[in-house]
């Protein structure tokens, strides 16, 4: 233990990450479509490791906790992260997310990621987006959408309006669909896709859970919270160790999921084994 700590200690961490970036470029390739749209799916979100100030005194968080971050985009289809972005644990969210965009992609994102300026430059820059709207956003001149009547559907409303109040508002209509979770609350979400049904964009939205199982399984079995170093470098440095070892071992079960004459196994239950 004290070996590694050290060890860590006095590597650079940015090797570590080069390494990933280079594991990702190689397996992180689109996987066979289960939805039938013009682009993948690419969530965005992060993930807080917190532990006891004295731990980390470079990286306070709140109170008696210090934390750090890792800012995510992740491919719905490979079920691998895509890009990484490291902070400490009070950088927000939002402009972090500005280095996670990418026009190949339809972007998915909570309503930390949301902002008047952001959907607007999204518009005039063709980056495809459903994001969740903040519940105090006012929407203005609504106008509802024609949409064929679906049996079973959850959704609410389907109409373009702008957003903001009269001293910051959007320059441009914007697509709101509102819709009802599993729990019968009501989800409005802002996107430019408009050649798309509600129903498949409120399933879009849905999809972003994908990228909490990720971050779920990372703390569980990887054993992130246990950090072997209190250095910046060593702590990024186990960080990225582990999302080395979840890519490897999600492409292996890729390639095992392939092969014919292989019984279906999950990836948990391949992990297991």
């Amino acid at each position: 233990y004290s070996t590694l700590s050290k060890r860590l200690g006095e590597l650079n961490y940015l090797i570590v990450k080069r390494i990933f970036e280079l594991i990702v470029g190689r397996l992180n390739r689109a996987a066979r479509r289960s939805l039938k749209l013009k682009k993948e799916l690419l969530a965005i979100d992060s993930t807080t490791i917190t532990v006891g100030k004295t731990r980390l005194p470079w990286a306070l968080y709140h109170g008696n906790r210090s934390g750090i971050k890792l800012h995510v985009s992740f491919t719905n289809e490979t079920g691998m992260p895509l890009q990484i972005v490291e902070t400490t644990g009070l950088k927000h969210d939002g402009p972090i997310g500005v280095q996670l965009e990418d026009k190949r992609f339809i972007l998915v994102a909570d309503r930390a990621y949301f902002s008047i300026d952001k959907v607007d430059r999204y518009a005039k820059t063709q980056q495809d987006f459903v994001i969740r709207l903040k519940e105090n956003i006012q929407l203005n001149r609504k106008k509802s959408l024609q949409r064929a009547a679906v049996e079973g559907s959850n959704i609410v409303a389907d109409f373009t309006c702008t957003l903001g109040t009269a001293q910051k508002q959007t320059e441009k209509r914007h697509r709101i669909v509102e819709f009802t979770d599993y729990e019968g609350a009501i989800v409005r979400v802002v996107t430019n896709l408009r050649d798309v049904s509600a129903e498949e964009i409120a399933g879009m939205y849905k999809e972003r859970w994908a990228i909490e199982s990720f971050f779920r399984w990372i703390k569980q079995n990887l054993n992130v919270p246990v950090l072997f170093g209190t250095t910046k470098n060593a702590v990024f440095s186990q960080l990225f160790a582990a999302l080395i070892a979840y890519v490897l071992l999600k492409f292996l079960h890729s390639r095992i999921q392939l092969k014919s004459d292989v019984d279906s196994l999950s990836f948990a239950g391949f992990t297991r084994l």
